[in-house]
């Protein structure tokens, strides 16, 4: 089990001004924030970043989206980082997550669902590089 995780607040928490309390919550959990920026997304860097979803049909919405307002991209580490992010994050559908998490108390719909956070150890690295050189964390 992975100790670090990726996380980004996406476009419309930041814009609600819902960064304080969705950290608040992250630290309540038990992370540890490793690094954090606040930063724009170019539709080049958002389209890099979902590479993945490249050939499904909302990719290109999905890139304007996050590309459409600043992001609050972050590093966390703690013991099983990932599954525990997952859980404190809840259900892609925010209709569908647990009480008391990020998504069904932040999210406003399912594609705008407030956070994003890393499906694996492997994807964790990943991201965290991404947005991340190695003097940016700590």
């Amino acid at each position: 089990m992975g100790n670090i995780t990726f996380t980004m607040i996406k476009p419309e928490a930041v814009e609600a001004n819902n960064i304080g309390g969705i950290i608040r919550m992250i630290e309540d959990d038990g992370f540890r924030i490793v690094s954090l920026k606040k930063v724009q997304l170019s539709k080049q860097r958002a389209g890099e970043f979902y590479a993945v979803h490249k050939e499904r049909p909302f990719y290109q919405e999905l890139v304007d989206y996050m590309s459409g307002g600043p992001i609050i991209a972050a590093v966390l580490e703690k013991d099983n980082a990932v599954a525990d992010f997952r859980e404190l994050i809840g259900a892609t559908n925010p209709a569908d997550a647990a009480e008391g998490t990020i998504r069904k108390i932040y999210a406003t719909s399912l594609a705008e669902n407030a956070i994003h956070g890393s499906d694996s150890d492997d994807n964790a690295k990943i991201e965290a590089n991404f947005h991340f050189s190695s003097e940016e964390r700590f």
